[in-house]
């Protein structure tokens, strides 16, 4: 047997379903672009539902292949959206740190509806376009809404309201934190689950 048949037959053993969820326009595309090796789209396509596959290695000898499943986040798409949660080993709750609305939206929604459909599933927390915290133009633009960019420690916080395995901040367009957060959640995947019934009513 020639290494490439060992290394598919080592991928096959490790190979694991990630599901990502959270409001649209969150950055939940973007993230798992960059991490699949494709340029970071400049234009904001609504998603309704996307494959793709990353290779994560976790140590010299551990190769995983995770296939990273995206969701749409608009209500129109609340029924069929659990279609996608069956078998899913580890799942990302993003919300952008810009946008406080899609923050509540983690406590209020997607929380909820992961612990439904995915009880026994272990889950990490991710703020996402970590880069635009700090931009003067966008400081400038949530103050005059009166608001302001999510902190670090309310990310923190509320990972550990909803038991969040871990808590991540990414930027898909610069890199930042991206790979760390995968390997994570590689790692996370293997873990044995306990055993429960899922439901998936619809």
């Amino acid at each position: 047997m020639n290494r490439y048949n060992v290394m598919d037959n080592s991928l096959r053993k490790h190979r694991k379903k990630l599901v990502i969820v959270g409001d649209g326009a969150c950055g939940k595309t973007s993230l798992l672009m960059v991490q699949s090796g494709e340029p970071f789209p400049e234009a904001y396509v609504p998603t309704i539902f996307e494959n793709y596959i990353s290779r994560v290695c976790i140590s010299k000898d551990r190769l995983y292949e995770l296939s990273l499943w995206d969701t749409a986040g608009q209500e129109d798409y609340d029924r069929l959206r659990p279609l996608s949660y069956p078998d899913t080993d580890v799942v990302l709750l993003a919300f952008d740190v810009t946008n406080r609305d899609s923050y509540e939206g983690i406590r209020e929604k997607w929380h909820p509806e992961t612990h439904h459909f995915l009880h026994n599933v272990p889950r990490i927390l991710v703020g996402t376009k970590m880069d635009l915290r700090h931009q003067p133009e966008m400081v400038a633009d949530l103050a005059r809404m009166g608001t302001h960019p999510v902190t670090y420690e309310e990310g923190l916080k509320l990972s550990h309201e909803i038991q969040a395995a871990k808590y991540f901040e990414t930027s898909a367009r610069t890199g930042e934190g991206v790979h760390e957060l995968f390997v994570a959640a590689a790692k996370l995947a293997n873990k044995p689950k306990r055993k429960m019934r899922q439901c998936y009513f619809l």
